[in-house]
């Protein structure tokens, strides 16, 4: 059973959710003030991925309370290789001033690092950057904007089984890019390339695991893509997975990631994953190219990922319709955090 959200305040007035579900716009209202919760277990993050079937590039600007991070990957998905560098600050709590909603507002960081801006002015998304040593004496810039290809996109509101503690959060797939961006003197241009926003506001509890993918790009000349994922928070209301195709969204069911190994000692991240689901509405063989690993493990706050990202081929039926898509360009991850 899939819970339509209403629209309204996000939070009640104990901090807990005033209702779980989905919808396909941002019919709540975040407000960072009316969080009950300890104040240092606030997590809010902007994180676009953009790219195409030769390279990407991922940016994220993050407010974790207890600390920011700001980061850059670059991938070339033909040499088969990743450049990922982040900047961290200590007690951030709240001061980079991320926006209360995704529909407009801009995020500004800069230290002597790097520059970042996403600037949104309600009709477009600008992202600006400039940022030093990506790898030694090589600096990595990008200016591109980007626009909705449709009126739809995935919105969830997540409880946790603990009081006042929830996820509020937006995937805007499908986003149409125009710019370039530069690194070693090399430019990429991000004219055929699209794009996908993670939009997060919550209060996380300290130790979770999730699966998510995500596919942006154009089949048969329609705009297709899709969200899915699972692994945390109560989703008795409604799963976090949808279809995009042609400006419009629908609402799946339970999708299974199959990754090879997973559940034992030998995960093996670069042989096919299988994507299913129990009513047979998506099926799809997920092939890895580049595997962007990544791990931290400092003190009280670890961190385990595995974003790879790969080809989908398979198909997803939408309403009695079978649509068929082969060789697109995107990502299918599993994350274990304790932060």
């Amino acid at each position: 059973m899939q819970h339509r959200l209403s629209s309204g305040p996000l939070l009640n007035e104990k901090g807990n959710l005033c209702e779980a579900g989905y919808a396909f716009s941002m019919v709540k209202e975040y407000d960072r003030k009316a969080i009950k919760a300890g104040k240092m277990r606030i997590k809010e993050w902007d994180y676009y991925y953009i790219g195409n079937n030769d390279y990407g590039i991922a940016l994220t600007i993050a407010d974790n309370s207890y600390m920011s991070l700001v980061s850059v990957s670059l991938l070339d998905f033909n040499e088969k290789w990743f450049i990922t560098k982040s900047y961290m600050g200590f007690l951030s709590n709240g001061k980079i001033g991320l926006p209360s909603t995704s529909k407009v507002g801009d995020v500004c960081y800069k230290d002597k690092n790097c520059e970042m801006n996403f600037y949104n002015d309600g009709t477009q998304r600008h992202l600006v950057v400039n940022f030093k040593n990506l790898t030694k004496g090589k600096d990595f810039s990008c200016d591109v904007i980007l626009n909705e290809t449709g009126p739809d996109s995935m919105v969830i509101a997540t409880p946790f089984n603990k009081d006042k503690h929830f996820y509020y959060n937006q995937k805007i797939n499908c986003l149409k890019a125009t710019g370039k961006a530069i690194y070693d003197n090399k430019e990429y241009s991000l004219d055929n390339c699209y794009g996908v926003l993670d939009w997060g506001r919550g209060v996380w509890t300290y130790s979770n695991t999730w699966y998510w993918a995500s596919m942006s790009g154009i089949s048969n000349n329609v705009p297709i893509g899709f969200n899915l994922g699972y692994g945390f928070g109560d989703t008795s209301a409604a799963s976090e997975n949808v279809f995009f195709y042609d400006g419009k969204a629908y609402k799946l069911e339970d999708v299974a990631f199959n990754i090879p190994g997973d559940g034992t000692s030998k995960i093996n991240y670069m042989e096919p994953w299988h994507f299913t689901s129990t009513d047979g509405s998506i099926d799809m063989i997920f092939t890895p190219l580049v595997d962007r690993h990544d791990d931290t493990d400092a003190l009280i706050i670890k961190s385990l990922q595995h974003q790879v990202f790969g080809v989908f081929k398979g198909y997803v039926i939408l309403d009695g319709k079978k649509i068929e898509f082969d060789n697109m360009l995107g990502f299918a991850e599993k994350v274990k955090n304790c932060w």
